[in-house]
Protein backbone atom coordinates (compact mmCIF):
# COMPACT_ATOMS: atom_id res chain seq x y z
CA UNK A 1 0.00 0.00 0.00
CA UNK A 2 1.15 3.62 -0.20
CA UNK A 3 0.30 4.95 3.17
CA UNK A 4 -0.10 8.71 4.54
CA UNK A 5 1.42 8.85 8.15
CA UNK A 6 0.84 12.73 9.59
CA UNK A 7 3.11 12.94 13.15
CA UNK A 8 5.35 10.79 11.24
CA UNK A 9 8.67 12.37 13.79
CA UNK A 10 6.61 11.36 16.82
CA UNK A 11 8.06 8.31 19.17
CA UNK A 12 4.39 6.44 17.15
CA UNK A 13 4.70 7.92 14.20
CA UNK A 14 8.72 6.89 13.53
CA UNK A 15 7.86 3.14 14.57
CA UNK A 16 5.02 3.20 12.14
CA UNK A 17 7.21 4.69 9.00
CA UNK A 18 10.12 2.11 9.78
CA UNK A 19 7.72 -0.70 9.90
CA UNK A 20 5.53 0.07 7.08
CA UNK A 21 9.04 0.08 4.97
CA UNK A 22 9.99 -3.12 6.06
CA UNK A 23 6.56 -4.40 4.99
CA UNK A 24 6.91 -3.33 1.87
CA UNK A 25 5.00 -0.06 1.86
CA UNK A 26 5.45 3.30 0.32
CA UNK A 27 5.17 6.06 2.75
CA UNK A 28 4.21 9.42 2.75
CA UNK A 29 5.80 11.07 6.21
CA UNK A 30 4.08 14.14 7.73
CA UNK A 31 5.49 16.78 10.16
CA UNK A 32 5.88 20.17 10.33
CA UNK A 33 9.31 19.65 10.11
CA UNK A 34 10.30 16.68 7.74
CA UNK A 35 14.00 17.24 8.05
CA UNK A 36 14.17 15.55 11.83
CA UNK A 37 12.51 12.45 10.44
CA UNK A 38 16.00 10.98 9.81
CA UNK A 39 14.95 7.29 8.91
CA UNK A 40 16.13 7.04 4.71
CA UNK A 41 14.02 4.86 1.98
CA UNK A 42 13.58 5.04 -1.41
CA UNK A 43 9.87 4.05 -0.87
CA UNK A 44 9.83 7.16 1.84
CA UNK A 45 8.24 10.87 0.75
CA UNK A 46 8.67 13.19 3.44
CA UNK A 47 6.59 16.34 3.57
CA UNK A 48 6.63 19.55 5.89
CA UNK A 49 2.88 19.95 6.67
CA UNK A 50 0.60 21.08 8.93
CA UNK A 51 -3.02 18.97 8.53
CA UNK A 52 -4.68 21.94 10.95
CA UNK A 53 -4.50 23.39 7.58
CA UNK A 54 -6.54 21.40 4.55
CA UNK A 55 -4.66 22.81 1.49
CA UNK A 56 -1.48 21.23 2.58
CA UNK A 57 -2.97 17.95 3.66
CA UNK A 58 -5.39 17.66 0.25
CA UNK A 59 -2.38 17.52 -2.19
CA UNK A 60 -1.11 14.63 -0.42
CA UNK A 61 -3.52 12.12 -0.34
CA UNK A 62 -3.48 11.64 -4.45
CA UNK A 63 -2.69 7.77 -4.57
CA UNK A 64 -2.77 7.57 -1.87
CA UNK A 65 -4.28 3.70 -0.38
CA UNK A 66 -4.67 4.05 3.39
CA UNK A 67 -3.96 6.84 6.24
CA UNK A 68 -2.57 6.34 9.65
CA UNK A 69 -2.80 9.62 11.92
CA UNK A 70 -0.26 9.52 14.37
CA UNK A 71 -0.48 13.47 15.57
CA UNK A 72 -0.51 14.21 18.99
CA UNK A 73 -0.04 16.99 21.72
CA UNK A 74 1.12 14.86 24.58
CA UNK A 75 0.99 16.10 28.15
CA UNK A 76 -0.09 19.50 27.20
CA UNK A 77 -3.02 21.22 28.58
CA UNK A 78 -3.39 23.68 26.52
CA UNK A 79 -6.98 23.34 24.55
CA UNK A 80 -5.96 21.76 20.88
CA UNK A 81 -8.37 21.00 17.56
CA UNK A 82 -5.88 18.89 16.40
CA UNK A 83 -7.59 15.63 17.03
CA UNK A 84 -10.84 16.88 15.58
CA UNK A 85 -9.98 19.92 12.96
CA UNK A 86 -7.32 17.92 11.67
CA UNK A 87 -8.90 14.40 11.14
CA UNK A 88 -11.34 16.38 9.58
CA UNK A 89 -8.75 17.99 7.08
CA UNK A 90 -7.75 14.66 6.43
CA UNK A 91 -11.17 13.05 6.00
CA UNK A 92 -12.20 15.89 3.21
CA UNK A 93 -8.94 15.35 1.44
CA UNK A 94 -9.65 11.52 1.59
CA UNK A 95 -13.17 12.32 -0.05
CA UNK A 96 -11.79 13.77 -2.63
CA UNK A 97 -9.16 11.11 -3.80
CA UNK A 98 -11.73 8.45 -3.11
CA UNK A 99 -9.36 6.99 0.12
CA UNK A 100 -11.67 5.77 2.64
CA UNK A 101 -9.33 3.77 5.17
CA UNK A 102 -8.33 5.59 7.70
CA UNK A 103 -6.62 4.72 11.67
CA UNK A 104 -6.44 7.17 14.24
CA UNK A 105 -5.10 7.13 17.62
CA UNK A 106 -7.61 7.79 20.60
CA UNK A 107 -7.58 7.18 24.34
CA UNK A 108 -9.27 5.36 26.74
CA UNK A 109 -10.04 8.44 28.59
CA UNK A 110 -12.44 9.72 26.02
CA UNK A 111 -14.28 6.59 25.45
CA UNK A 112 -17.64 5.72 28.12
CA UNK A 113 -15.53 4.44 31.50
CA UNK A 114 -18.65 1.73 32.32
CA UNK A 115 -16.79 -0.97 31.56
CA UNK A 116 -14.01 -0.31 33.20
CA UNK A 117 -11.91 -1.66 36.08
CA UNK A 118 -12.17 -0.23 39.75
CA UNK A 119 -9.12 1.02 39.71
CA UNK A 120 -9.39 3.06 36.31
CA UNK A 121 -12.92 3.80 36.95
CA UNK A 122 -12.20 5.31 40.12
CA UNK A 123 -8.78 6.41 40.13
CA UNK A 124 -6.91 6.61 36.86
CA UNK A 125 -9.31 7.82 34.25
CA UNK A 126 -10.37 10.22 36.28
CA UNK A 127 -7.28 11.84 37.26
CA UNK A 128 -6.32 11.99 33.25
CA UNK A 129 -9.67 13.53 32.67
CA UNK A 130 -8.66 16.32 35.16
CA UNK A 131 -5.36 17.59 34.03
CA UNK A 132 -5.46 16.44 30.72
CA UNK A 133 -9.13 16.73 29.48
CA UNK A 134 -8.46 19.17 26.65
CA UNK A 135 -7.05 16.83 24.66
CA UNK A 136 -10.06 14.23 25.53
CA UNK A 137 -12.34 16.37 25.35
CA UNK A 138 -10.76 16.82 21.55
CA UNK A 139 -10.97 13.12 21.10
CA UNK A 140 -14.35 12.77 21.29
CA UNK A 141 -14.71 15.28 19.19
CA UNK A 142 -12.95 13.47 16.56
CA UNK A 143 -15.44 10.44 17.06
CA UNK A 144 -18.33 13.02 16.09
CA UNK A 145 -16.37 14.01 12.99
CA UNK A 146 -15.21 9.87 12.33
CA UNK A 147 -18.94 9.06 12.96
CA UNK A 148 -20.47 11.79 10.24
CA UNK A 149 -17.87 10.71 7.64
CA UNK A 150 -18.65 7.72 5.18
CA UNK A 151 -14.45 6.41 5.73
CA UNK A 152 -13.67 2.72 6.77
CA UNK A 153 -12.26 4.35 9.96
CA UNK A 154 -11.08 2.63 12.82
CA UNK A 155 -10.26 4.74 16.14
CA UNK A 156 -8.06 2.79 18.49
CA UNK A 157 -8.69 3.30 22.28
CA UNK A 158 -5.04 3.59 23.50
CA UNK A 159 -3.67 3.08 27.10
CA UNK A 160 -0.60 5.00 27.93
CA UNK A 161 2.02 5.01 25.59
CA UNK A 162 5.54 4.50 26.62
CA UNK A 163 8.51 4.79 24.80
CA UNK A 164 10.63 1.64 25.93
CA UNK A 165 11.55 -1.35 24.37
CA UNK A 166 9.08 -3.55 22.18
CA UNK A 167 7.56 -6.75 23.87
CA UNK A 168 6.61 -8.03 20.35
CA UNK A 169 3.42 -8.67 20.95
CA UNK A 170 0.04 -7.26 21.88
CA UNK A 171 -3.29 -7.21 22.47
CA UNK A 172 -6.17 -6.34 20.67
CA UNK A 173 -10.11 -6.21 21.12
CA UNK A 174 -12.72 -4.77 19.11
CA UNK A 175 -15.43 -5.76 22.29
CA UNK A 176 -14.28 -3.51 25.00
CA UNK A 177 -11.61 -2.85 27.40
CA UNK A 178 -8.86 -5.15 27.87
CA UNK A 179 -8.20 -6.55 31.31
CA UNK A 180 -4.94 -5.20 33.29
CA UNK A 181 -4.49 -3.22 29.75
CA UNK A 182 -2.58 -0.42 31.20
CA UNK A 183 0.09 0.39 28.86
CA UNK A 184 1.44 -0.33 25.45
CA UNK A 185 5.03 0.26 24.38
CA UNK A 186 5.21 3.04 21.51
CA UNK A 187 7.06 -0.11 19.13
CA UNK A 188 3.94 -2.12 19.65
CA UNK A 189 1.54 0.50 19.02
CA UNK A 190 2.79 1.20 15.18
CA UNK A 191 2.98 -2.85 14.76
CA UNK A 192 -0.75 -2.81 16.00
CA UNK A 193 -1.48 0.10 13.80
CA UNK A 194 -0.34 -0.98 10.33
CA UNK A 195 -1.71 -4.61 11.38
CA UNK A 196 -5.33 -3.02 11.94
CA UNK A 197 -5.05 -0.40 8.68
CA UNK A 198 -4.15 -4.34 6.68
CA UNK A 199 -7.55 -5.62 8.09
CA UNK A 200 -10.93 -4.78 6.00
CA UNK A 201 -12.64 -6.46 9.72
CA UNK A 202 -12.63 -3.44 11.71
CA UNK A 203 -14.00 -0.86 9.30
CA UNK A 204 -16.01 2.23 11.60
CA UNK A 205 -15.32 0.51 14.80
CA UNK A 206 -13.25 1.42 18.13
CA UNK A 207 -10.56 -0.65 18.96
CA UNK A 208 -8.98 -1.51 22.19
CA UNK A 209 -4.83 -2.37 22.79
CA UNK A 210 -2.36 -2.91 24.99
CA UNK A 211 0.95 -5.26 26.20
Amino acid sequence: MRILVPGATGSVGQQVVEQALERGHEVVAISRNSETLTIENPALTKVSANILNALDVAPLLEGVDAVISTVGIGSSKSPTTLYSAGTKNLLEGMRAHGVSRLVVISSEVAEHWAHQGPLKLWIALPLLQKFLGTTYDDMRRMDIVLWESDSQWTAIRAPRIRTIEGKGRYRLSSEGPLKRGWFITATDMATALIDIAERDDLGRRHAYVAN
